[in-house]
């Protein structure tokens, strides 16, 4: 016989995609799905490419976050020093030199993080407008990403790592035709990251599967730019 704690955990992993249990199973235990979100990947993609393209502004932004940590850091200790003054002094505060000392050489520096912080709110309010005319390039390939996932259903060896893709999406970034034209270098990103991820599927599929991978990845392409061109029009009509 063995006596049963409370503390006992059991941690399964498995490696299918979508893993179906009977319901006497579900009720026992908590599933986590580590698959990476859209979102999440648009973002990761978003910054490789601003990265590549804006090596200036993705350098900016990340000395602003940690510049506003370091602010926020310094704030926290000051609001602590101020805290230990009025509980250590002992009678009238005002007539404590020390302390009155400490509360002003603390307000000062104080007012000064937060004028920092307003123009670093700014700065990055400007970054962010700059990086959000890469979006379409992340959302695209994004959109890319999952529609290769798809084909696990058709065939489990049929499966991409995240590595992988995002290797293949390092070289579109650098090999793709340059152009000073914003628009025209986006399109050029596309162009040449679907015709690198057709083509490098394309090596591991069977005959009769690589006409499915063009009907998925056409099918993703177009859904995404249908449900764009729905979202303009409600804000048309509400504008």
């Amino acid at each position: 016989m063995i006596e049963y704690s409370k503390n006992f955990r059991l941690y399964i992993t498995t490696c299918l995609r979508n893993p179906r249990y009977n319901p006497e199973t579900m009720v026992m235990v908590t599933i986590l799905n580590f698959m990476i979100t859209e979102q999440g990947l648009r973002e990761q993609l978003l910054a490789t490419t601003v990265a590549h393209e804006r090596p200036d502004l993705q350098e900016k932004k990340e000395q602003l976050i940690i510049e506003s940590a370091k602010n926020r850091d310094t704030l926290y200790n000051i609001e602590t020093q101020i805290l230990e003054v009025l509980s250590s002094s002992e009678g009238n505060v005002l007539e404590d030199e020390n302390a009155i000392n400490i509360l002003s050489s603390s307000k000062v520096l104080s007012e000064d993080i937060q004028e920092k912080q307003i123009i670093a709110v700014a700065t990055e309010t400007e970054i962010d407008d700059a990086r959000q005319k890469y979006v379409p390039v992340a959302k695209h390939s994004a959109i890319l990403f999952f529609c290769i996932s798809e084909l696990a259903n058709i065939d489990p060896m049929y499966q991409y790592s995240l590595g992988w893709f995002l290797n293949l999406f390092v070289n579109a970034n650098l090999k793709s035709p340059k152009s000073k034209d914003l628009n025209e270098r986006l399109q050029n990103l596309n162009e040449y990251f679907t015709k690198s991820i057709y083509e490098n599927v394309c090596r591991s599929l069977f005959e009769k599967d690589k006409l499915v991978i063009s009907f998925v990845m056409c099918i993703g392409i177009l859904t995404s730019r249908v449900s764009v061109l729905v979202l303009l029009l409600v804000y048309k009509e509400h504008d």
